[in-house]
């Protein structure tokens, strides 16, 4: 049973092997009742399809780089995730980012000759395996139904991903990205607020400034919409440094980043 080729893994995953009926006919997939690997992840990719849910519970921003990506905040600060607890469980009633929903699947090329993605799961993860109880991967030699709802979903998640980079793009081209900071302020320390950097958000005062013919052609494709939910939700940045000073993982555990 050969890993896919793995460069470099992407958050979250350890390894990575490909699905198949003939190594893993009696395999099961256990539903995810806990989720110790994402406490300590603060940062969390998401897709444009996502933005308007999304940015009800987290603040959206933009990973730095030459390549950025969309983020969800659920933390400010490295290692803290405010929104789930020491057991690993999610407990508020939040939107959860499809990029968790598909763990421990993905799709991935097999070799870097072909373009062709194949349905690979991390062995790490303890979610899918030879298990008492569970839903079965595989039906006699083919998928099961579960199998095909969970490719059904990586495909969808691989267009999303597609949808996103067109998103970027257009911002780029644009020159709308530009790099992001903000001071929050406590009783405590009204004088020397904490100040978060290292990513990037929408420069607000280049977009007020585009065409109004750039401004009609984007509400019309909704691509305005999305800079919009990207920009409403920064709001919640402070909402995000309440919970974690309240679950005591503010910045005196953990300096900002």
């Amino acid at each position: 049973m050969a890993s896919a080729p793995q460069p470099s893994l992407p958050l979250f995953y350890k390894d990575l092997m490909p699905l198949n009926s003939r190594d893993h006919k009696d395999y099961k997939a256990k539903s995810m009742d806990s989720a110790d690997w994402l406490k300590s992840q603060h940062a969390i990719p998401l897709t444009v399809d996502e933005f308007v849910q999304a940015q009800r519970n987290f603040p959206i921003v933009f990973s730095s780089g030459d390549n950025p990506l969309p983020l969800a905040l659920m933390g400010l600060n490295e290692g803290v995730n405010a929104f789930v607890d020491d057991n690993g469980k999610v407990n508020d009633p939040i939107y959860l980012p499809a990029y968790i929903r598909r763990y421990p699947f993905m799709l991935a090329k097999l070799t870097q000759e072909t373009e062709e993605l194949s349905l690979c799961f991390d062995p790490t993860a303890d979610l899918v395996g030879e298990f008492d109880e569970g839903q079965p991967l595989f039906d006699g030699d083919g998928a099961s139904e579960q199998t095909k709802a969970i490719l059904k979903f990586c495909e969808d998640f691989e267009q999303a991903g597609q949808r996103t980079k067109a998103f970027i793009d257009e911002l780029k081209a644009h020159d709308l990205l530009m790099d992001g900071e903000i001071a929050i302020s406590t009783e405590q320390n009204a004088d020397k607020p904490y100040v978060y950097r290292g990513f990037m958000m929408v420069n607000q005062e280049k977009l007020r400034e585009m065409r109004g013919d750039q401004l009609r052609k984007w509400n019309e494709n909704g691509l305005l919409m999305l800079i919009h939910a990207h920009i409403f939700s920064l709001d919640l940045m402070r909402n995000i440094f309440a919970r974690q000073q309240a679950q005591g993982k503010g910045p005196a555990l953990a300096p900002a980043s």
